[in-house]
């Protein structure tokens, strides 16, 4: 099971999608895709029965990606908060678990500055920039650490 806590306005509105039973029936595929290309087929199936996807749909189908991306690689909880820290308000996103190799570290060390990783715990604290492009950011840090082409969640390495 996948736990996804962001702060977002994701749901599919009565006015595009009327029937309950399609908007029931759409939740659920959304809850059980693992891969991206399934995202893409559900959101290019929307736009073919009920036309242009509104945005609260198109946040939906982000936050998928973003499950598809857990199943890829083994995280099973991201959970984004909003708090204050030195120097200003905070967005972290807590992903777990998560094994990143040395080099991994350093970037992000690099590419996302005041985040934290705690290798004895398997979890990431991602400081993010705000909640505005939360899922998008998330979605980024994983392209750049855990890439599909070489990412083993069992140990983080290629």
């Amino acid at each position: 099971e996948i736990k996804i806590e962001v702060p977002l306005d994701a749901n599919l509105p009565l006015d595009y999608v009327e029937r309950e039973e399609s908007r029931l029936e759409a939740y659920r595929r959304l809850a059980g895709v693992t891969s991206v290309q399934e995202v893409e087929d559900i959101r290019v199936e929307w736009e073919d029965r009920y036309g242009p996807v509104p945005d609260a749909a198109q946040a939906l189908l982000t936050v998928a990606r973003l499950r598809a991306e857990c199943v890829r690689t083994g995280i099973r909880e991201v959970t984004v908060t909003k708090g204050s820290g030195f120097g200003g308000p905070k967005v972290v996103a807590r992903i777990s678990p998560i094994a990143l190799p040395t080099s991994k570290t350093i970037r992000l060390e690099r590419l996302y500055r005041g985040s934290v990783y705690k290798a004895e715990i398997g979890q990431l604290q991602l400081a993010l920039r705000s909640t505005a492009t939360v899922v998008e950011d998330v979605l980024s840090a994983f392209a750049d650490l855990l890439p599909a082409d070489d990412y083993d969640p069992a140990n983080g390495r290629g």
